[in-house]
């Protein structure tokens, strides 16, 4: 979906940035594997990052889109996938999510088709946190 100005005004009193920090560290309390940030500001227009995760059980994605839902200071403004829980998606216009079964994601190789632009991996180890992953 293309960003219109009612669409960013939603979210003017977070920055694209802080929201999809947010977003990283809530879905780690849910124990997500392999989160990472992609900004894709230079390379699309449809939004700013895409937070990219993975979950070995239905259930834990779930929990996970639980724990974003319920923990950001804004509700998206489009969810996709809760019924099959293969792959969720949590679209805050300026930052969406994609919540994966890890079969699923390897499947789909998402981030690789952004491999063009910078990303981070959020982790919740202090040493290792958010460090850049060249591509």
């Amino acid at each position: 979906m293309p960003k219109t100005a009612n669409s960013t005004n939603l979210h003017k009193s977070i920055k694209s940035n802080q929201l999809a920090d947010i977003i990283g560290k809530l879905s780690l309390t849910k124990n997500a594997e392999n989160v990472l940030s992609i900004d894709v500001r230079k390379v699309s227009s449809s939004t700013d990052y895409f937070i990219i995760c993975s979950a070995e059980t239905g259930l834990q994605v779930q929990a996970i889109a639980n724990a974003v839902r319920k923990g950001t200071p804004t509700k998206p403004w489009h969810i996709e996938g809760l019924e099959n829980q293969n792959w969720v998606l949590l679209d805050y216009v300026d930052v969406v999510l994609h919540i994966f079964k890890t079969q699923t994601r390897d499947f789909y190789s998402l981030e690789k088709l952004w491999a063009d632009a910078p990303t981070v991996e959020i982790t919740d180890e202090p040493q290792k946190h958010s460090q850049p992953i060249s591509n």
